[in-house]
């Protein structure tokens, strides 16, 4: 078995590819037991909207890739070029890089910490974590935490949610006189609730599965002295027409906004202009919408310029971490060595001890026999001297030329025996 990590990411996926290997929370309980059952001991996934990354112990990762595919109804085929494979030494860097937000879309970022903290919360409430991903993943955040503590990484990073505000302003200016709509009320929409109500816009409006979770985000902006109502999934329809901004994020695996919504909603316009940002993998809006006049919409890929912005001033940062990241990767890969000895030195220790327990054995026969303590002593050390000394000794005795070299070698450092 051996440490792979197995995933798509922004760099290496577009989003429709990413949008149809993506796992919500509710569903990485069931795909970790799932893939459990195909010859892997540890596992665990990390789904976001930039990259699904599956972290595990495996004999072939090419069974993870199969699997994956299989579970989401894909070729392995269609999959295969996207996706990377990351083991041991790389895959430790890697997930240390994920977590301190070297390899976000937005360097820095903060997010993915959090997010990769709930998915190994996940899978060690599934039962999925061993021995070695449990170290990792202990280190990881570890690593993660001293990377914003010592660097200023996250110091000048452009969010998401501050990417979608500048996107809007392009547009429309001034966003006093829009009515912006948020669709779903999770972490990244109450980042970007907070962003456009900094705008204080004419009207913010959150549509939720439940009205009470809704309620929870409209009241923490009217606290702001913002006016903000709660609305029902199934009022969309009727109220699409209303907005002039849209923001969405979802968990939900089909679109909520369609492409006969959105149309409706532009005649009631009279082809007034319509934003649209769809952060959501899998995509919330159906990607046909992009072709409409009069509607501006956005993935999260499409934001990648605007969140570039300004990374000159976290290169310094960037470096920084990188030293941090390749130091603590070292310190893991020495721990790792060390416990794949494991095995080796308790096979010694029993070999030793099944040694020592025959000799001692023969040594109290003698001494029930009636031999004197000393004479039972010195033949319990010499018959232990000569079973613990018989292997090294037969070994050296038995090479020649370069290995006899080498296992004198190691003989010496074996037992610290001075040249």
């Amino acid at each position: 078995m051996q440490l792979f990590t197995i995933g798509v990411n922004h760099t290496t996926a577009p989003i429709a590819i990413r949008e149809n290997v993506a796992f919500n929370n509710e569903s990485l309980p069931h795909a970790l037991e799932d893939l459990t059952r195909h010859n892997v001991s540890e596992v665990a996934i990390l789904s976001t909207c930039n990259r699904t990354e599956i972290y595990v112990q495996s004999i072939r990762p090419e069974t993870v890739i199969d699997w994956l595919a299989n579970y989401h109804k894909l070729e392995a085929q269609q999959l295969m070029p996207y996706t990377y494979t990351l083991s041991s030494h790389e895959a430790v860097k890697h997930a240390f890089r994920v977590a301190s937000g070297l390899d976000s879309m937005v360097l820095g970022e903060a997010q993915i910490l959090g997010q990769f903290k709930q998915s190994v919360k996940i899978a060690q409430d599934v039962g999925t974590l061993g021995t070695m991903l449990h170290k990792l993943f202990q280190r990881t955040f570890e690593v993660a935490k001293e990377v914003r503590t010592n660097t200023d990484i996250g110091g000048s990073s452009i969010s998401m949610a501050a990417a979608a505000v500048k996107l809007a302003q392009r547009i429309f200016g001034d966003l006093s006189a829009q009515s912006v709509l948020f669709i779903g009320a999770g972490e990244m929409i109450e980042l970007c609730a907070d962003h456009f109500a900094a705008q204080k816009p004419k009207k913010i409006t959150v549509a939720n599965r439940t009205l009470e979770r809704g309620e929870q985000l409209a009241e923490k902006i009217r606290s702001q002295g913002l006016n903000m109502q709660a609305i029902l999934l199934n009022d969309l329809p009727e109220r699409f027409h209303e907005f002039d901004i849209v923001i969405t994020s979802t968990a939900s695996q089909l679109p909520m906004v369609g492409l006969g919504m959105v149309e409706r909603a532009i005649k009631l316009r009279k082809h007034r202009p319509m934003f649209m940002v769809d952060l959501a993998v899998p995509r919330d809006i159906e990607p046909e919408v992009s072709a409409l006049d009069d509607v501006f919409l956005y993935t999260v890929d499409d934001l990648a310029q605007v969140v570039s912005e300004g990374i000159g001033n976290r290169q310094e940062a960037a470096v920084n971490a990188e030293l941090i990241v390749n130091a603590r990767v070292e310190h893991f890969m020495q721990w790792l060595k060390q416990r794949e000895a494991v095995p080796t030195i308790k096979a010694l220790r029993d070999q030793i001890d099944a040694v020592r327990q025959a000799e001692l054995e023969k040594a109290l026969k003698l001494l029930q026999k009636g031999e004197s303590a000393d004479k039972v002593l010195e033949v319990l050390s010499n018959a232990l001297t000569n079973k613990f000394l018989h292997g090294p000794s037969h070994a050296l005795n038995n090479s020649n030329g370069d290995a006899h070299a080498h296992l004198e070698h190691l003989v010496k450092q074996l037992f610290q025996l001075k040249d």
